[in-house]
């Protein structure tokens, strides 16, 4: 993938510190003593090397939130809970990014848009109480994991189920009707964009129609909503059309 993009550098790892914003320190000491492959949930494994790795992918989102970059990591995060793994997920990369960039002189409001395709409960679970920080998760259901359906709202919670087979006309006409109004509403001074290319067409672990195309608009949606945009890569599980998606993605975010 890096071979498409020009202007790029490398990312660091988070600092326990930082982790320790959004998640527990038993689930944090549980990852980093895994010492052979174990498996954390029915989805998630974890090996020796895996917690480097997931200090790696927190600690570059939460670079790519200072300096209004894409981050490209994995593992992904929008899945991890405070206090466990879940989902692909062993820390929420997007999550530690906003605490650690509200550190920061002048960014005390956030607006987190996710357009994965599932529904990311772990960011929705961390920042459910926080009213500085606005959630809003575009997302097929009924699907994994189980959350976000129409019910589950609250003021600083927006989550707009769509069905099986929604392609560009439905996700941009969601995203102008209900996504736009919210964060506008809510006035952040940063945007964090969960970038999940799951509902590309061609993706194996789900059933929408999303085209290149439409997540360059999407993209472009979201950098509209504030005066700093940053980003970092969730899902997308077809490695043929993901550099393709990404760089889409890359063009909307910076037109």
């Amino acid at each position: 993938m890096l071979d498409d993009i020009h202007i790029w550098s490398e990312g660091r790892r988070a600092s326990e510190e930082e982790i320790l914003l959004c998640h527990t320190r038993e689930h944090v000491d549980r990852v980093r003593d895994t010492k052979e492959p174990t498996w954390l949930d029915a989805d998630t494994l974890c090996s020796e090397t895996s917690y480097d790795a997931a200090l790696l992918a927190a600690g570059t989102a939460v670079e790519a939130a200072l300096r209004g970059a894409f981050a490209l990591v994995r593992p992904p995060g929008h899945h991890a809970l405070p206090h466990r793994a879940m989902g692909f997920c062993l820390f929420d990369n997007v999550a530690i990014a906003a605490r650690a960039a509200q550190r920061e002189p002048g960014i005390d409001r956030i607006a987190i848009v996710d357009f994965d395709v599932h529904h990311g409960n772990g960011t929705q679970a961390i920042f459910w109480d926080d009213d500085s920080v606005l959630y809003v998760s575009l997302h097929q259901y009924p699907f994994y994991p189980g959350s976000g359906g129409p019910d589950e709202q609250r003021e600083t919670t927006l989550n707009i189920p769509l069905s099986a087979g929604s392609g560009d006309e439905e996700y941009l006409h969601a995203f102008e009707d209900a996504v736009a109004p919210a964060v506008r509403r809510f006035e952040p001074d940063l945007v964090l964009v969960s970038a999940g290319f799951d509902a590309h067409a061609d993706d194996p672990l789900a059933f929408m129609e999303i085209s290149a195309d439409g997540f360059r608009e999407l993209a472009r949606g979201c950098a509209s909503l504030a005066p700093r945009t940053a980003a970092v890569l969730e899902g997308g599980y077809n490695l043929d059309t993901l550099p393709t998606l990404v760089d889409a993605a890359l063009d909307g975010f910076t037109s």
